[in-house]
């Protein structure tokens, strides 16, 4: 039995990319690592189980870390208070060609994937994730349980309020000092959207220039 047991909580897709992520950075410590979800229990994904968080819990390992390799900002928060309330640390993770300049602030929880830049003068909140070739620009401000997919563009000047989803290639416009460009609370950016003003709390936009989407009705 190892002395830590670090749990890769999905193992879904990304949580199939985290993994090999959390392994590099804790090479040098005695660890297991094992999925933990609420689907498929008892499976073995790439080689490792995948237990419930109850069995999780109940392992005889003395350490227990966790990493939340779910997009969705909402069922991460929850994640993380749940774990909160039984002591299971959260792990951040980052991978081994991450670019991170100076004055650069990122609270618990981020996971950093390969390729993922952050410049000069920015603050993250909890649970960023920042998927592969992501880059965020000087003096942005990112809240709690923000989400990047692939290749998103995050120019200077720019405020992301938690829960906010970024889709993969989405490119958002530089704002200035003075009037950062602000991406409101919970809302969604959809792939390949290209947004040059501020999105409301709440929205999904999309297109080029970014508009918000209004399904057709029936």
């Amino acid at each position: 039995m190892a002395q830590t047991l670090v749990g890769i909580y999905g193992a879904s897709g990304l949580g199939r990319e985290v993994l090999p992520l959390v392994r590099a950075q804790l090479l040098a410590v005695d660890t297991d690592f094992v999925f933990v979800d609420d689907g498929d229990v008892g499976a073995s994904v790439n080689g490792y189980r995948v237990l419930s968080y109850q069995q999780f819990l109940a392992s005889d390992s003395p350490v227990k870390q966790i990493v939340f390799a779910i997009a969705d900002g909402k069922v991460r928060e929850s994640l993380a208070q749940k774990c909160s309330n039984d002591g299971i640390p959260v792990l951040s993770v980052r991978a081994d060609n991450v670019v991170v300049l100076d004055d650069v602030s990122i609270d618990e929880g981020a996971i950093l994937s390969h390729f993922t830049q952050l410049t000069s003068n920015i603050r993250i909140g909890k649970h960023f994730h920042a998927n592969i070739y992501s880059y965020v620009a000087h003096d942005c401000v990112i809240g709690d349980y923000v989400t990047f997919a692939p290749s998103v563009r995050c120019n200077g000047n720019i405020i992301i309020e938690d829960h906010a989803y970024i889709g993969t290639g989405a490119i958002i416009k530089q704002g200035t000092p003075d009037k950062p460009l602000v991406i409101g609370r919970g809302s969604v950016v959809g792939m390949g959207a290209v947004v040059t003003k501020d999105v409301p709390p709440g929205v999904t936009v999309v297109g080029n220039p970014a508009k918000v989407f209004a399904p057709r009705k029936s």
